[in-house]
């Protein structure tokens, strides 16, 4: 049991972090000034629990690569991993066996016990066609064993860059987030919860659904701006009510409002785990919204009392992520 973890009741662990982070608008305002690129991970991950790691959308990244941002990383920490687009916007989830072999073997292993959920975004263009996510979601591993596996079908575009070494027998979760209005469905949430995958709850600005059923043991939320897209801040009455059903997920309930697509609710547990990320970048607003909603439900934030991060590398030393035992929002 890590640190994280010590000394909880009866609810789920909390990680809030962002999506991604190299975005040169955050030098010098949320990384300090004169803090080298390649430092840029180290310090983020001394700020939040977790990250999203975004590359490995666009294109298949090297073993060293993660290898790398695991030795950069707090052994606590944990990477929520971003699917191959390849897979789901390329091949638009047919004939994907290939594509993941190829993506399993390129080098999320390597992470570790730092590897967490993996995340799947569909495309806004792809409606629900439920053979075929069925299809999909069979294919996916659910443990490292499985991941390994599959990987070793892989072919030649990563032959001579895999990592397919042993490492410890581990889960490995799958979220799916969706853009198209036909995934509002109860056969869709029933999918999920049978293959055991998370919907994402995203807030798109109303750009795209925001769906909050509950599918699998954990929940995962992508906060992308409620008013403006990858770009508005999420101010103290929005960040309270993110909290509030936080809560409630991590102590396995339901908000009462929560909009959802299946009358049917989720099976009944005592807790779930949850992962959030902030992915309204473009101003900056990510960081500081992802610091804000850890502190008001009682996880430890680097914020100082005047909301600012530490101005230096030096000061990382003093950021130590020990959390309280569960409790609700201070906000609540």
């Amino acid at each position: 049991m890590s640190a994280r973890s010590a000394g909880r009741k009866a609810c789920g662990e909390i990680r809030i972090g962002v999506s991604g982070w190299r975005y040169a608008p955050w030098r010098g305002v949320f990384y300090p000034r004169g803090l080298k690129q390649r430092e840029e991970l180290a310090y983020a991950s001394r700020m939040f629990a977790t990250v999203e790691i975004n590359g490995s959308f666009y294109s298949l990244q090297r073993p060293s690569s993660y290898q790398s941002w695991r030795e950069e990383t707090p052994t606590d920490f944990v990477f929520a991993l971003k699917g191959s687009r390849y897979v789901t916007h390329m091949l638009r989830l047919k004939n994907v066996e290939v594509a993941l072999a190829n993506f399993f073997a390129s080098g999320p292993l390597a992470l570790g016990e730092e590897l967490g959920p993996i995340l799947w975004q569909l495309p806004p263009s792809m409606p629900f066609d439920e053979e075929r996510l069925d299809g999909f979601l069979s294919l996916l591993p659910r443990d490292t064993n499985a991941a390994r596996a599959l990987g070793r079908r892989h072919d030649q575009r990563v032959n001579g860059r895999s990592w397919l070494k042993s490492t410890s027998l581990r889960t490995v979760r799958h979220a799916l987030e969706v853009r198209h209005p036909s995934f509002v469905d109860a056969a869709f949430i029933a999918l999920l919860r049978r293959h055991g995958i998370a919907l994402v709850v995203a807030d798109t600005a109303g750009r795209w659904p925001l769906i909050e059923d509950v599918t699998a043991d954990f929940m995962y939320l992508r906060l992308h701006g409620d008013k403006e897209l990858y770009a508005s801040g999420y101010d103290d009455h929005a960040l309270a009510h993110w909290a509030q059903r936080i809560d409630l997920w991590r102590h396995g309930r339901q908000a009462a409002d929560a909009r959802v697509a299946s009358k049917r609710p989720a099976p009944r547990r005592a807790q779930r785990d949850i992962y959030c990320y902030f992915d309204n970048d473009m101003k900056v607003h990510a960081p500081y919204d992802a610091a804000r909603l850890a502190a008001l439900l009682g996880e430890p934030s680097a914020l100082d009392a005047k909301g600012r991060f530490p101005a230096s590398k030096s000061d990382l030393i003093v950021i130590k992520f020990m959390p309280p035992p569960c409790q609700s929002p201070r906000s609540a």
